[in-house]
């Protein structure tokens, strides 16, 4: 018989330890959204909520957004950037194919041999981020793990396209994930519908623009994704404080991605949320950020100080791919 394989185990527990973000400092009018499509304030903010929105200046880039809402969850949580034993990037807008973000992060936060790698599931990315922290530093493969969502969404949206254009918006947020001697992040609920793949897409491949000399662009079928993500993300939502053991009742906050504030509602609404629980609504002021949009939010309502250490909340991140993942966590 071959010699056995030794496996590795880590903490019983795992929290998220410290929150930062970034928010570019380009704000974005609907006013200004109005110069390139036909619609009017009044019907942006009755179909979406927005106001207004962030995009990012040439030197905010992904690199630098990210850089600098992971110092700031680092200095929340305490940790040694050299402590860090793997960056996670969730992120539909570096706009390289390799090498991954997530090393040059690596390197500028101080954590340069960290395990490092970006994931492609647009607006649930920082959910799945989550996810995979927590199950790493359970398993015994990373004692700290930095989680980013960071989005340029802006050079990807057609200014020009009436459905999308006021929509979309660029930020970073971050969460540092270790130990902890209490059970900080609940388990996920995640997984996808690839039969919907197409109602929320990039335009055209890269190889079909290089012959354009433009970019793609993102393009959204709205009514379908508003059902699906009204209706069945508000059961995902209730999957996922059933397997925690949570009720509604029990929550302090409800932190959805922000894609709508109709659909914000309607989950609210089905989910049965008691007035105390405090429902994020950074969509107003931030616009959609895809896999950026959760953690901006939570920065947000702990900003204005509708959000404090050892709050309960539920978040669930959900988008192209048709994606989701959902979990309770404890803030920091």
């Amino acid at each position: 018989m071959s010699a056995p394989i030794s496996t590795s185990t880590g903490a019983e527990h795992a929290a998220v330890l410290g929150l930062g973000s970034y928010r570019p400092r380009r704000v974005v009018p609907n006013s200004e959204i109005l110069e390139h499509i036909d619609s009017s304030d009044e019907w942006i903010q009755t179909r979406s909520g927005i106001k207004e929105r962030r995009w990012a200046e040439a030197d905010e880039t992904v690199l630098m957004m990210s850089t600098e809402a992971a110092k700031e969850a680092l200095a929340d949580a305490g940790v040694d950037p050299a402590q860090i034993g793997c960056v996670v990037v969730a992120t539909v807008t570096h706009l390289y194919q390799t090498p991954a973000i997530a090393t040059q992060i690596a390197v500028a936060v101080g954590a340069p041999t960290a395990a490092a790698f970006d994931i492609s599931a647009a607006c649930a990315g920082f959910c799945y981020g989550i996810a995979l922290a927590n199950d790493l530093v359970r398993g015994g493969s990373a004692k700290y793990v930095l989680v980013i969502g960071v989005e340029r969404l802006s050079d990807i949206t057609d200014r020009t396209d009436r459905g999308t254009a006021f929509i979309f918006a660029d930020g970073a947020g971050a969460a540092v994930v270790g130990p902890s001697d209490e059970a900080g992040i609940g388990p996920v609920v995640w997984g996808s519908d690839g039969t919907q793949h197409h109602v929320i897409s990039q335009k055209e491949s890269w190889q079909e623009a290089s012959g354009s000399y433009q970019w793609p662009h993102l393009t959204m079928d709205g009514n379908p994704v508003f059902r699906w993500a009204s209706f069945e993300m508000a059961k995902t939502a209730q999957q996922a404080l059933d397997v925690a053991g949570v009720k509604a009742e029990d929550l302090d906050l409800f932190v959805p991605h922000q894609a709508n504030m109709r659909i914000t509602d309607a989950m609210r609404r089905t989910l049965k949320l008691p007035d105390h629980v405090t429902v994020a609504r950074d969509i107003e002021r931030q616009g959609n950020t895809s896999a950026a949009s959760v953690p901006l939010a939570i920065s947000t309502l702990r900003e204005n100080g509708e959000a404090k250490s050892g709050d309960l909340a539920l978040i669930i991140g959900f988008g192209a791919g048709l994606v989701f993942a959902a979990q309770v966590i404890r803030l920091p």
